[in-house]
């Protein structure tokens, strides 16, 4: 993808990027469409890697535990304590990534 397209694609992203409360995740938590995002990575540049369908990277994120399932331990600390997480839509997945400085993933 061309840098430009690319820039692009993150603007757009942007726009659809808002903060959300666990418990409002727990439907898409169920059907497995939850995708965790390690707090040092740039939420957009994942959500536009996705789109690109770049799986190499993916790999690579997914082999550094970078991106991943949202564990059980995790969600139910989140749940417990409500997080507030980042969030993007790439359908059917919902990307998150938790800021808050917790120790948790």
């Amino acid at each position: 993808m061309a840098d430009s397209s690319r820039d692009e694609l993150k603007a757009k992203l942007n726009l659809e990027t808002s903060r959300i409360h666990w418990h409002e995740l727990q439907t898409y938590y169920a059907r497995g469409n939850v995708v965790r995002v390690a707090p040092e990575l740039d939420l957009l540049e994942v959500a536009s890697e996705l789109t690109a369908d770049n799986k190499t990277r993916f790999q690579q994120w997914m082999s550094g535990d970078q991106v991943g399932e949202v564990p059980a331990d995790l969600a139910r600390a989140w749940y417990e304590r409500n997080a507030e997480l980042w969030a993007v839509v790439v359908a059917p997945w919902v990307l998150v990534q938790d800021r808050s400085g917790h120790l948790l993933h």
